[in-house]
């Protein structure tokens, strides 16, 4: 029998679980808050390890949404998921009531706002920008400073909103690591003679393919690792940027100026969902996003029934990891239906 599920959602996560529900025959609907689905890859250029283009992952998620089974529903979110018995209402910000047979959560994660380290100089200074801002750089070929100038020393600061008691971040956000490396091999081969430089606290290069992608920046693309936290950024008179820093292997604190200062900023839990966690009666952990029903065995079940998560409103995840998240979603949602 046909069931009806509403993904909250429709991220990667929200796509790829509405893609395999589709497949086997089930009706779905998609509830997505911005004006088009996709995500936050939409802005992306290239995608680490390997670097292939992100429009080939773009490509297969729009190919996705093209199944019938699937309704999407933009410029919407889900408000509130009330459970009645064995079926469930999902209100909108539209002011419509759904009726689910099953809700997955997909409502992914929000981008730390750097103007929140202040002492970074973001939104204060010319020429200090986020990681995805360097990527819309990457889509339109064009990286320069503020002033329209090629930069030729560009630095990374790692861990922008992660692992920072200042900001109640206490976790990792997984991505920060490889992403300042996949950004700094591209900058190289864009601009050969630009200085390089990335300060981090640890790198942490968990995934399959990112230590070999660390050791390839430094032993092919020359790029410059600093260990070291920066405390700092200013502009000076003509616009470059200033920044303090402790190198901690060599012992000694440095000065640099910079032309261009990327702050790769982490992932928190997206304001969406936690409204919605707090309306529906969805539980959340100590990092604020949604606390699954067990860690190792059902990383997808929320406290509440019929309700299901997938991607990165539970934690910090690659696309990868996220995309077989949602696909374990699947399964879970389709044992729970089979049963009713």
């Amino acid at each position: 029998m046909v069931k009806h599920i509403v993904i909250a959602g429709g991220g990667v996560a929200g796509i790829e679980a509405a893609g395999v529900l589709a497949d086997m025959g089930q009706s779905v609907t998609i509830i997505e808050k911005e004006p088009a689905a996709g995500g936050h890859i939409k802005r992306w250029h290239a995608l680490f390890p390997d670097r292939r283009p992100a429009d080939e992952v773009k490509k297969y998620l729009s190919h996705r949404l093209k199944n019938k089974n699937i309704t999407v529903i933009n410029n919407t979110s889900v408000e509130r998921i009330k459970h009645h018995g064995h079926s469930l209402t999902v209100e909108t910000s539209a002011g419509e009531t759904i009726n689910a047979d099953a809700v997955i959560v997909a409502t992914g994660f929000d981008i730390f706002d750097a103007a929140r380290k202040e002492e970074y100089g973001y939104g204060i200074y010319n020429n200090i920008i986020t990681a995805p801002e360097l990527e819309d750089m990457f889509n339109n070929d064009a990286i320069v400073t503020s002033e329209g100038h090629k930069p030729s020393r560009i630095g990374f600061i790692h861990c922008v909103g992660s692992r920072d008691e200042k900001v109640c971040n206490h976790y990792c956000s997984k991505v920060c690591c490889v992403t300042a490396v996949k950004q700094a091999i591209e900058v190289r081969e864009k601009l050969s003679d630009c200085e390089i430089f990335c300060f981090y606290m640890d790198m942490r290069m968990f995934g399959p393919y990112y230590e070999e992608l660390y050791r390839e920046a430094q032993e092919v693309h020359n790029i410059n690792f600093i260990r070291g936290k920066v405390s700092e950024a200013s502009n000076t008179i003509n616009g470059r940027v200033t920044i303090k820093v402790e190198d901690t292997l060599a012992g000694r604190p440095l000065k640099m100026e910079l032309d261009l200062l990327v702050l790769m900023t982490g992932m928190e839990m997206s304001r969406s969902g936690a409204k919605l966690a707090e309306a529906s009666g969805l539980t959340a952990g100590k990092n604020r996003f949604l606390s699954v029903a067990d860690n190792h065995i059902h990383s997808n079940r929320s406290n509440v029934q019929g309700v299901f998560y997938a991607g990165t409103c539970t934690a910090p995840m690659n696309i990868t990891d996220t995309i077989s998240h949602a696909r374990s979603a699947v399964t879970e949602t389709v044992n729970y239906l089979s049963k009713l």
